[in-house]
């Protein structure tokens, strides 16, 4: 289920910024306000310079735009909105069209838990223009967000191997709904639990804790919290050791293991939460061996990230769980997607099409006008060989399929006709309603991982991955370099 509907009761329509609705006024006083139009939301650069990103967010995204509407708040607040010179923005008439505004889109989009690559559709919008535009903001916070870290949770549980993740950042994240959507998204990408009790509600993922140091340092002796903690706890005793000192905090866990063994329980683990995190866990896997507690697990946690745990795994650590916080929340080496929502065609006045385009110095910034959808090409043993990014409305090439990097005309690539086709931009909404009820987050989880071993290990790896192929379809490539070099009148405008 989505968090949005059990969260949010008034419709976030106004989770936007504010140039959307001086754009929209303009549209109507332009009367373009019910042209046809249709978006597009991607990203230009893969994040964490990994090899692939996972999508994520949608079912909050498509919950958003079912209840999409402008309250009578929202009108108020909007009537009272001023320019520079003290004059309301917004016409009495123009805000009684957002009063009545029901939204009515057609939405297609890349299912969550799809892997995604630089510049191909996650969401596709198309309707009438004012509407299309008036989403871009929420779309762009709630799907780049959400995608951002579910690709950073399946990178650090790709770096630990067969050992479990926890999320435990909701104390780092930014703010409440940071932490909520930080928690579904990091499922998603494959933690196995969230320390977030009311994520845990929203969404059904496992809930997992034990204590701080304030325990411990709420009773003074750490044996003596050891000991309590595991009479009001008795199935779930995994000790933080590390208050005073780490070693003698793993003799201390031990002595809680022996008594509580005696009443038919065991320790279930203790935590280690700062040091080095290497040398510590060898010490105690040693202890807890020696003692007879060789199913006690150990747990880590401080700051942990994909590269410091495929560091401590390569000096031979001794760790079973990984809890990741801070850098999994907040995404800290890459805060943002930088995704982008453009427009890729608005109807004409003969009932057709015509192709914007953004145009640009720089290759990979230049915008890739159409109706554009993905088409995958697996191979026989269902392994990813390369994306195309086609327009729908264009018919392919008779003389075999060629794709075309955006950012570099001279680099394209074969599609062997053997390699099987998939469609990834498949229909969502339909006049503003769901086409299908929202699959459930531990099948968006599964296809996650489905979809990252469907993908070649070089691509995969955490340093240096290797490119995978994705390109525009030939026609596609001829029609974007023809606008452009319109637009900058070196071909005659059509």
């Amino acid at each position: 289920m989505s968090h949005v509907s059990e969260l949010y009761r008034p419709s976030l329509a106004s989770l936007t910024d504010l140039y959307e609705l001086t754009m929209g006024a303009g549209y109507e006083t332009a009367g373009y306000a019910d042209r046809r139009a249709v978006f597009s939301l991607s990203f230009r650069t893969l994040p964490f310079d990994g090899g692939y990103a996972v999508a994520a967010g949608l079912d909050d995204a498509l919950a958003i735009l079912e209840d999409f509407h402008f309250d009578s708040a929202a009108i108020e607040h909007l009537s009272g909105v001023k320019g520079a010179g003290g004059e309301p923005l917004f016409t009495p008439a123009f805000l009684a069209r957002l009063a009545a505004l029901e939204f009515s889109c057609d939405v297609d989009a890349i299912p969550e838990g799809t892997l995604v690559f630089p510049n191909e559709p996650l969401v596709r919008v198309a309707g009438p223009l004012l509407q299309a535009q008036l989403v871009e903001s929420v779309l762009l916070t709630v799907v780049g967000f959400q995608t951002l870290v579910a690709t950073k949770a399946a990178r650090v549980v790709e770096a630990a191997g067969d050992a479990p993740v926890l999320e435990f950042g909701m104390r780092r994240a930014q703010g409440p709904d940071g932490a909520i959507s930080a928690a579904r998204a990091s499922y998603i990408g494959g933690v196995a639990a969230t320390s977030n009790v009311l994520a845990g509600r929203l969404f059904g993922i496992p809930v997992r804790g034990t204590h701080a140091h304030s325990w411990v340092q709420a009773f003074g002796d750490e044996q003596a919290a050891f000991d309590a903690y595991a009479d009001a706890q008795p199935d779930n005793v995994t000790l933080l050791v590390d208050t005073y000192d780490t070693l003698a905090g793993v003799r201390h866990a031990i002595e809680t293991g022996r008594r509580i063994r005696k009443r038919g329980r065991d320790l279930a683990g203790i935590r280690l939460d700062s040091g080095d995190l290497a040398y510590l866990s060898i010490q105690a896997r040693r202890m807890l061996d020696a003692a007879g507690f060789t199913g006690t697990k150990i747990v880590a946690s401080n700051d942990l990230d994909e590269q410091t745990i495929a560091s401590l795994r390569a000096q031979g650590a001794r760790i079973d769980i990984w809890g990741v916080g801070t850098r999994l929340d907040t995404c800290y080496d890459q805060p943002a997607l930088g995704a982008i929502y453009k427009l890729c065609a608005i109807g004409d006045d003969q009932g057709g099409w015509r192709y914007p385009v953004k145009v640009s110095e720089f290759s990979a910034k230049i915008s890739i006008p159409g109706v554009l959808g993905v088409r995958r090409f697996l191979d026989a043993e269902g392994k990813f060989r390369a994306d195309m990014i086609y327009d729908e409305d264009l018919p392919a090439r008779p003389d075999g399929e060629v794709i075309v990097d955006p950012a570099d005309a001279l680099h394209l690539r074969a599609i062997e006709p053997e390699w099987k086709p998939v469609e990834l931009v498949l229909p969502a909404m339909r006049g503003g309603q769901r086409v299908a009820p929202a699959p459930t987050l531990d099948d968006v989880r599964a296809r996650a991982r489905d979809q990252i071993h469907s993908l070649h290990p070089a691509t995969r790896r955490l340093l240096n991955p290797h490119i995978y192929p994705v390109g525009l379809e030939r026609r596609l490539h001829e029609r974007r370099t023809s606008l452009v070099l319109q637009r900058r009148n070196v071909l005659p405008g059509s």
